[in-house]
């Protein structure tokens, strides 16, 4: 497919069809990541991350899925206003 730049505005823009838009599941709106690579453009659809809240993340925390690494953090001595 072959797309010509336009002006829009005090822009140039590259528009993009609805057959585009359905097959990157994407929609009028949607952000996208711009690069340039090579001498090319390369635009990836930013998909919305789910939002956490710390209560259900803390929740799945177990001493079990714990990394060897945190051991050494979790028993250090404050070294501030840490409270524990």
């Amino acid at each position: 497919m072959q797309l010509e730049i336009q002006k829009w505005g005090n822009s140039a823009a590259l528009r993009l069809n609805k057959t585009i838009l359905n097959q990157l599941s994407t929609a009028i709106g949607d952000k996208f990541r711009v690069e340039v690579k090579d001498g090319s453009i390369l635009l990836t659809p930013i998909k919305d991350q789910p939002e956490y809240k710390l209560e259900d993340l803390l929740a799945t925390c177990t001493v079990k899925n714990t990394r060897v690494d945190d051991d050494n953090w979790l028993s250090d001595d404050p070294v501030g206003k840490e409270i524990w």
